[in-house]
């Protein structure tokens, strides 16, 4: 074991070391002091969306994350706090009344949960399509997209140490009856692996599952690595508690523990990939952060860096060269920038896709060739994973270059096609052909699986 991984020495220098961590809530809007500067209706409005979309932070990201004479404009501040605009202008006055006479909890959370279910809760058809069966029952906690991926949803890991406002997983956290994925149940998930062998790589995602304790995680991760499992070659763990809590790998009480449990997956066979959810350089930017990077490094693992492009928070080509350019001067490797989703408050932080294909461009341009493992602008849609490759003019007009990187069918990966030029487009289904056709290639054979059974497709 490396001396890095075996101890968590401490900085007495570095303040954020010694913290224990408290999430904060919608309860605590008037008791945060940064916020005492902003006044009586700024605080009504935050508190009113935070009665609709989840919002939860804690103190590292408030001290030593956000600045806080920059607000609202700071991206960190934008990332984390409620903000006015992601309500539409007629629901955001509808929760301020509320909310401002201080009408009972009933009223406000039913409209509440009129608004959350008018905001596209499980975009690319996560409930119709993904949810797999296993003699004849549904695998509880358990997404089935693409032939060799299989995503987990561990049960104590269906929260964050920090909600970000974009998350497209947001009905995981706001208590939407029968919209939530979440399994206690991870030996279905097993039983299920052991009847695929096509499946060579699990995401344990949430929420957040380095939330969990190294125990219960534990509990999770080793029996995936099971010789019956032997067509297992990876775990991925998607987080961002590198970002928001990086004590998680050096100080909390259980992170050595952690660390030797990320070598045991190693000793496995197995190879173990931390799916980092980096949004903005400043996440890097402290001791902590560096050293939480080092010390997941120094268990074998590799840790791979993924987020969407957001309005307000990194919506430039400066902000994602800077990102790259510190990932891969720490050794993580930038891996994904994504298309903001159909879901949530996307009309404030979305970004047309011509706009996103210009700001990625000109940021892959000006980065060296070790960050250019980074793919993107890349769209989560229903099909599949829909990479924004590029313009062409042909004749005279231009088109919008697309590429399946990931499908239900996989006949359908690498394949390019193409759509007419659309300025305003935010995401696939806003798109037309452009052959004069109705519909693009692979629309058709989408809507027979929406019909029939989607493993039919995920296992040929």
């Amino acid at each position: 074991m490396s001396s890095t991984a075996e101890q968590s020495i401490l900085n007495p220098s570095d303040p954020s070391e010694n913290r224990s961590f408290r999430a904060l809530g919608t309860k605590d809007i008037d008791r945060i002091p940064q916020l005492e500067g902003l006044d009586g209706e700024t605080r009504l409005a935050m508190k009113a969306v935070a009665n609709v979309l989840p919002f939860r932070v804690n103190q590292y990201v408030i001290d030593e994350l956000i600045d806080w004479s920059n607000i609202p404009n700071d991206p960190m501040y934008q990332l984390t706090f409620p903000q006015p605009g992601m309500l539409a202008p007629e629901n955001l006055d509808r929760m301020i009344g509320l909310v401002a006479k201080d009408a009972p909890r009933m009223d406000i959370v039913r409209a509440a949960r009129e608004i959350q279910r008018s905001l596209n809760p499980h975009p690319a058809g996560q409930f119709e399509l993904n949810v797999p069966k296993l003699d004849g029952e549904v695998v509880p906690g358990v997404q089935h997209k693409y032939r060799e991926t299989v995503l987990f949803f561990p049960a104590s890991g269906q929260t964050c140490h920090a909600y970000c406002t974009y998350c497209f997983r947001w009905p995981q956290f706001v208590g939407l009856d029968g919209l939530k994925f979440a399994s206690k149940q991870v030996e279905s998930l097993v039983a299920y692996l052991k009847r695929h062998p096509e499946v060579s790589n699990v995401v344990i995602t949430g929420g957040d599952p380095m939330i969990m304790k190294t125990s219960v995680l534990a509990r999770t991760l080793e029996p995936l690595l099971s010789p019956e499992l032997e067509h297992l070659d990876s775990i991925r763990i998607g987080s961002k508690a590198p970002a928001y809590w990086p004590q998680r790998f050096v100080t909390d009480a259980d992170s050595d523990a952690l660390m030797r449990l990320f070598e045991r997956v190693g000793a496995a066979g197995k190879h173990l990939a931390l799916m980092a959810h980096y949004s903005h350089p400043r996440e890097l930017s402290t001791p902590i952060a560096e050293r939480a990077l080092a010390r997941i490094q120094s268990t074998g693992a590799t840790v791979r860096c993924q987020a969407p492009l957001i309005r307000h928070v990194n919506d430039s080509a400066k902000a994602w060269a800077e990102l790259w350019g510190r990932q891969v001067q720490l050794g993580a490797i930038p891996y994904y920038l994504f298309v903001e989703r159909d879901t949530g408050p996307r009309d404030y932080f979305s970004v047309p896709l011509v706009r996103s294909l210009e700001i990625f461009q000109d940021a892959y341009r000006s980065v060296s060739g070790l960050a250019r493992t980074v793919r993107g602008p890349s769209m989560s849609a229903t099909p599949g994973k829909v990479l924004v490759d590029g313009l062409l003019s042909v004749g005279g007009e231009d088109h919008i270059v697309l590429r399946f990187l990931q499908a239900r069918n996989p006949e359908w990966v690498g394949r390019p096609f193409l759509a007419r030029f659309d300025p305003e487009a935010r995401w696939l289904d806003e798109l037309v052909p452009s052959d004069g056709r109705s519909e693009f290639f692979f629309e058709a054979e989408m809507r027979a699986i929406e019909k029939g059974v989607p493993e039919a497709v995920a296992a040929s």
